[in-house]
């Protein structure tokens, strides 16, 4: 009997002309008790847990991951996925890093597939399976649950931390990035990290005054200039060892350079430009966990070719050309 092969569905070409820039929708105003509030932008909130009482129990080959190598958010899930050696835990997919108006999509293309799990050809689709009447931003990452088909999460912070905590069973155990002693100073730090360097170059990019841009800037370089300091004479952001804040600061350090300095003008200076910064970034960027899961021709691609409202030509740069593999010399403050 003859092989018999199945092509699995994918979306239709990327078409601006026709479908135009994906652009998310406003926050909803909601009715909740009683009382008027925003809905969350990433609604779907749900958690995994070692012993199973959060509803989605942390098992293996049961969740699957929809990401996009272009947005930081979701590389952060797939770093902390092969750090702690998930890789046959959870299952990952990408999807193509250009989007039109109608969202995150599957295609065949280098570094991009058909969704291999449900078929769906619009990373929409996961969103209206698990609620039919949603409305909302399509984002990734998205954390799929095979057994429920339904998302359990798409609030990115979250995802990174039950991966790096809640399958220690089957993970490397050996990286804690989130180490109970040290949970009440990782969260300060990542909330300076989110709102001054994550956030911080997207309101550069994005506002529309000279004063906001102004101001926002100067909050980017004076956050990169305490990193700078603490980086002196320390290896990662907390002692010797790797943790979720920097896993949540370098995927922005390693677009910088290449997207964020031109393409949002936060412009002062490049990271190149700091010994300590640009020596840890590379001291990260050379571990496989890193290393293999960076696609400077995603990043690129999407930044510059979705964004027309900053970009109107879609021109992609070539550069710039830099050696990430450059030995880095920051062994030497492990203590």
């Amino acid at each position: 009997m003859a092989e018999t092969t199945t092509t699995l569905n994918v979306a239709s070409p990327v078409d601006f002309e026709r479908y135009g820039d994906y652009t998310p929708p406003p926050p909803k105003i909601i009715v909740v008790n009683g009382a008027t509030v925003q809905r969350p932008m990433y609604v779907f909130q749900g958690r995994i847990s070692a012993d199973g009482a959060s509803g989605f129990p942390a098992e293996p080959g049961r969740y699957h991951l929809y990401i996009s190598y272009a947005c930081p958010w979701a590389h952060r899930s797939a770093i902390v996925r092969k750090l702690k050696n998930l890789d046959g835990v959870v299952s990952l997919s990408v999807v193509d890093p250009i989007r039109d108006g109608r969202g995150w999509a599957f295609r065949e293309g280098p570094g991009y597939s058909a969704d291999p799990i449900n078929g769906f050809t619009l990373l929409k689709e996961a969103y209206l399976a698990t609620d039919p009447d949603f409305d909302g931003h399509v984002s990734v990452p998205v954390l799929w649950d095979k057994a429920s088909h339904r998302i359990v999460s798409n609030n990115f912070p979250d995802i990174t931390i039950d991966l790096g905590t809640q399958f220690e069973r089957w993970a490397d155990t050996s990286i804690d990035l989130y180490p109970v002693s040290l949970r009440p100073q990782i969260d300060e730090l990542n909330e300076l990290i989110y709102q001054n360097i994550n956030s911080g170059v997207y309101l550069c990019g994005f506002t529309r005054s000279q004063e906001a841009y102004d101001r926002q800037v100067g909050r980017v370089f004076a956050m990169l200039d305490q990193l700078e300091q603490r980086l002196a004479s320390s290896r990662f952001l907390f002692g010797d060892s790797i943790t979720e804040s920097d896993v949540r600061l370098w995927v922005t350090l390693v677009r910088f350079d290449a997207v964020y300095y031109s393409h949002f003008k936060v412009n002062f200076r490049r990271i190149l430009d700091y010994p300590n910064l640009w020596g840890y970034a590379r001291d990260l960027y050379q571990r496989p966990a890193f290393r293999d899961t960076t696609n400077f021709d995603h990043f690129k691609r999407a930044y510059y070719g979705m964004m027309a409202n900053i970009n109107p030509t879609r021109i992609v740069p070539m550069g710039p050309m830099i050696d990430w593999e450059a030995p880095h010399d920051r062994a030497r403050l492990t203590k």
